[in-house]
C-alpha cells in the first residue's frame, strides 16, 4: 500500500466511516510487516464534519479549487503592493467565487451522504476565505487531507464580507445610473443585466447537478452491463459444466451397465465350474475309495 493513495482514500471517506478503515488499513500494513506505514495511518486525525466538505470540495472540483488558490495568490500580492484597484476587482471576486464554491460544497456534501447545516457551511466558508489569506492554508487546503479547519488565519482588511454576508448571494449591486467612486473608475452596474447574471448563474447549477445525475446513472447502468456480462459469463461456463457432467454422468452409467453385465456373466461361470468343481471332488472320493478297496484285496489274496 501506498502512503499517499491511502490517504487519500480515507479523507474522501464520511467522517464516521473514517477511524474504522484507518484501523483496519493500519493492522494490515502490520500484518504485511510494514510497520512504518502503520505508524503513518495511526498518526492520522479524523476530519470534523466542516474538514471534510473542505476536502471533498478539492478532490471533486479540483479546476474551481485551482482558481480558488490562484486568485488568493493574485490577492496577497495586490495586498502586498498596497494596489488599491486591483484589491476592490479582487475581493469582488472573492466574494462571488467562496459563495458558488460554498454552495458546490454543500451540494457535494448532500450527494455524498451528509447534510450540511449552517453552523458548518460557516467553517466551510471561512476556511475559503482562510485559503485566500494565508498561502500555508492554501497549501493544507489544496492537499485535500484537512482534520478541521484552518484556525486564527486572518483576512484583508476591508475585503472579507461581515457574519450577515456569509453563506448569501454576492452582495447586490448597485442602482442604475449610480456610479462608483472615482477610484472606482465609472462602471455602471445594470440591475437587469445582474438579475439575468444569477438566472444564467442558477441555469448553470442546475445543469451541473442535471450533468451530474445524469453522469452517475450511465455509471450505474455501465455498472449493472458490467454485472450481466459477468452473470451471462458465469450461467455459460456452469451450462458448459452441466453438459460436461452429463456426458460424464452417461459415460459412467454405459460403464456401470457394462461392469454389472460382465458380473452376471461372471456369476453364471462361477456357478457352472463350481458344480464341476463338486462333481470332480465325488469322482475323485470314488476312485480313491476303489482303488483302497483293490489294493486291501490285493493284501488279503496274499
Amino acid at each position: 500500500m501506498d502512503a499517499d493513495s491511502v490517504a487519500d482514500e480515507l479523507f474522501l471517506l464520511r467522517p464516521e466511516e473514517f477511524t474504522a478503515a484507518r484501523d483496519r488499513l493500519a493492522a494490515r500494513a502490520v500484518r504485511d510487516g510494514d510497520r512504518e506505514l502503520a505508524h503513518r495511518l495511526k498518526a492520522l486525525r479524523r476530519p470534523t464534519l466542516a474538514a471534510w466538505v473542505c476536502n471533498l470540495l478539492v478532490r471533486k472540483r479540483p479546476d474551481e479549487a485551482r482558481a480558488l488558490v490562484r486568485l488568493g495568490e493574485g490577492l496577497r500580492e495586490a495586498h502586498r503592493a498596497l494596489d488599491g484597484g486591483q484589491l476592490r476587482e479582487l475581493g469582488r471576486r472573492q466574494r462571488v467565487l467562496v459563495a458558488s464554491l460554498s454552495r458546490e460544497a454543500r451540494l457535494l456534501a448532500e450527494e455524498a451522504g451528509h447534510q450540511v447545516g449552517d453552523a458548518v457551511a460557516r467553517e466551510v466558508e471561512e476556511t475559503l476565505y482562510a485559503v485566500l489569506a494565508d498561502a500555508g492554508a492554501a497549501e493544507a487546503w489544496a492537499t485535500g487531507r484537512l482534520s478541521r479547519p484552518p484556525a486564527g488565519v486572518p483576512g484583508f482588511p476591508g475585503l472579507l464580507p461581515g457574519p450577515a454576508d456569509r453563506l448569501a448571494a454576492p452582495p447586490a449591486p448597485t442602482a442604475p445610473g449610480r456610479e462608483t467612486g472615482a477610484g472606482e473608475g465609472t462602471e455602471v452596474t445594470d440591475l437587469a443585466e445582474a438579475r439575468e447574471r444569477r438566472r444564467r448563474e442558477r441555469r448553470r447549477e442546475e445543469l451541473d447537478r442535471a450533468r451530474r445525475r445524469a453522469e452517475r446513472a450511465a455509471a450505474d447502468v455501465h455498472a449493472c452491463e458490467a454485472e450481466l456480462a459477468r452473470v451471462r459469463e458465469a450461467a455459460d461456463r456452469a451450462e458448459r459444466d452441466e453438459r460436461t457432467a452429463g456426458q460424464h454422468l452417461a459415460e459412467l452409467t454405459a460403464e456401470l451397465d457394462a461392469a454389472r453385465a460382465r458380473r452376471s456373466s461372471a456369476e453364471e461361470t462361477v456357478g457352472e465350474v463350481r458344480d464341476r468343481l463338486h462333481e470332480a471332488e465325488r469322482a475323485w472320493h470314488a476312485a480313491r475309495e476303489a482303488a483302497e478297496a483293490a489294493d486291501a484285496e490285493v493284501d488279503r489274496l496274499r
